[in-house]
């Protein structure tokens, strides 16, 4: 298309250049002619995706998802967010259907497995309590009070190192994406503790690389008396999925922080999420790595980043997520929010509804790849992360603050900042962009911490802390 230019190779092509230049070759044909109507492009292709998504809950995936055997639980979250950020429901029915069948990847010892009878795994626990969190309930045959918390407990303990990471599995490896599935689920379920996470924030902030984003652990070295040393260089580059995750982790550990202590580098961070985000020929999507082609599944792990970075930083959320862009006439084709904002979300949802969906429904990667159960959820979440803004809402902290139920003879400081700080997260009503103004794309908010809505959040929450939470309008 004329007037857009493709990656420099300054002289020097490669084969990573070349697969780059294809891969805009062929997302710059999804690009609209200029005198299209936005109303006629910019769809979300609503019917399509659920057709999609109750293929497989009712009938079963495709043949060629008999690999992912041991990712049971992760299918059944990810078209269980789908249908949720689709703003659809389970019947009562499918919905008993599917608590059942989660219960049965519960390992003896604490925690979920990958299926029934499978070695219960962090990643898999994460998937499957995230799942029951949108379709259990309390009481007998909901799923909730099916979950053995106390096993879940010691399970989490035996992979505890002495670094402050965990492994995501016994006799496994430390993943920093283990240690977010962890946090999630113990903030859930209300199983934070001091000994749970003593080091862990010294372990993820030594996952920041050079280039600002997160790599998947660090090397811990040892004195000889056993004593952990200040060096812990990452152990690889820089990727989305790590960054998402080692982000949400700390935030996740604001509670335990501790004063004084050094903090991850957020300046660099955020110089490396903006240049995660393609330009017009890549249609605004996000890459995982520098260099790397875009994917549709990093509007989540990237795109989702930047919330998790606002609730951080207060200072820069008038210019981070700026949702009302000044008008401007200077270029017909150029991307309406075009101003101080560092995260482009009209360019985000132009690649989400241009080039993310499938013809036959579901979501994908990119042209002309398929639609999967992984990129639906994830490039739905993206969506929703380019439509809403979810922030802490400090007069919603004081709400839920006024309502606080202590336990008995328990020092609870710690549950209760953990509690306040995950549950004050709001959608803010002011905040919504929709490229080319078209509502009926929209999607559920989600929070941006666990990835559910904030209703599933807060009913789970509510129930494991033993609270009552409060309307937004103030009723009980």
């Amino acid at each position: 298309m004329a007037g857009i230019t493709k990656t420099p190779v300054d002289g020097f092509p490669t084969s990573t250049s070349a697969t780059q230049h294809e891969t805009e070759d062929i997302l710059i044909k999804h690009l609209p002619p200029p005198s299209a109507s936005a109303a006629n492009h910019y769809v979300l292709q609503k019917t399509k995706h659920l057709q999609y998504l109750m293929r497989t809950f009712t009938q079963g995936f495709p043949q060629r998802y008999t690999s992912q055997d041991a990712s049971q639980p992760w299918l059944m979250f990810w078209t269980l967010q789908s249908f949720s950020l689709l703003k659809v429901g389970m019947d009562p029915g499918n919905r008993q259907r599917a608590i059942d069948t989660i219960l049965t990847w519960q390992h003896p010892q604490g925690g979920f497995g990958g299926g029934p009878g499978q070695a219960a795994h962090l990643l898999t626990t994460y998937a499957a309590v995230c799942a029951l969190a949108i379709v259990g309930r309390p009481g007998k045959g909901g799923g909730w009070d099916d979950i053995d918390r106390t096993k879940l407990y010691s399970f989490f303990m035996s992979l505890k190192q002495r670094d402050g990471s965990y492994l995501v599995a016994h006799h496994a490896e430390v993943d920093v994406r283990g240690i977010y599935c962890l946090l999630v689920v113990a903030t859930l379920l209300d199983l934070m503790t001091p000994e749970l996470v003593r080091g862990t924030r010294d372990f993820v902030r030594s996952c920041q690389t050079y280039e600002g984003g997160f790599s998947s652990a660090s090397q811990p070295y040892y004195d000889a008396e056993g004593n952990l040393m200040a060096l812990r260089p990452p152990l690889g580059e820089a990727h989305g999925g790590y960054t998402f995750c080692a982000l949400a982790s700390w935030v996740l550990l604001e509670p335990c922080a501790e004063e004084g202590e050094k903090d991850i580098d957020k300046s660099n961070l955020l110089r490396w999420l903006v240049q995660m985000q393609g330009g017009k020929t890549e249609l605004g999507g996000f890459k995982g790595r520098t260099n790397k082609l875009v994917d549709g599944c990093y509007s989540w792990w990237v795109g989702g980043a930047f919330a998790l970075f606002e609730s951080l930083h207060p200072s820069s959320k008038p210019h981070l997520l700026n949702p009302h862009p000044p008008e401007s006439d200077v270029d017909e084709d150029a991307w309406d929010d075009i101003d101080d904002g560092l995260l482009n979300r009209e360019a985000l949802q132009e690649y989400i509804l241009l080039a993310g969906q499938h013809p036959a429904g579901g979501l994908r990667d990119k042209p002309p790849k398929p639609a999967d159960a992984y990129h639906t959820e994830y490039v739905l979440a993206g969506l929703s992360t380019a439509q809403h803004r979810v922030i802490p809402d400090e007069k919603r902290k004081k709400q839920l603050e006024a309502v606080w139920n202590d336990r008995e003879n328990e020092d609870e400081s710690l549950r209760k900042r953990v509690y306040l700080d995950a549950m004050c997260w709001q959608q803010d009503e002011t905040g919504s962009s929709f490229i080319g103004g078209i509502r009926s794309n929209e999607v559920n908010a989600s929070h941006p911490l666990f990835n559910l809505t904030i209703t599933h959040t807060q009913a789970i929450m509510g129930h494991f802390y033993g609270q009552s939470v409060p309307r937004r309008d103030g009723g009980a």
